[in-house]
C-alpha cells in the first residue's frame, strides 16, 4: 500500500515543525539566564523562611563574637 508523495511531504513538514517547537522549548528552559533566575528565586524563597533566617542570624552573631574575641586577645 503505497502512500502519496504529497502525504509523505506533509508528514515530514509536521514532524519538522513539531521538532522545531520542541527545540525552542528546550532552548528556553535551558537558557543560562533562566537557570540563574530560577536559582536566585529558589535561594530567595529559602532565605525568606523564618527558620533559615533566624539560624543564619544566630550563626552570624556567633562568628562575630568569635572574631571580636580573637581581635582583643
Amino acid at each position: 500500500m503505497a502512500r502519496d508523495p504529497d502525504d509523505i511531504q506533509r508528514d515530514i513538514e509536521k514532524a519538522r515543525d513539531a521538532l522545531a517547537a520542541t527545540l525552542d522549548e528546550l532552548e528556553t528552559k535551558a537558557s543560562p539566564a533562566r537557570v540563574v533566575e530560577s536559582g536566585k528565586a529558589s535561594i530567595q524563597e529559602k532565605l525568606n523562611d523564618p527558620k533559615v533566617r533566624y539560624a543564619l542570624i544566630g550563626v552570624g552573631a556567633v562568628v562575630a563574637v568569635v572574631v571580636v574575641r580573637k581581635l582583643f586577645r
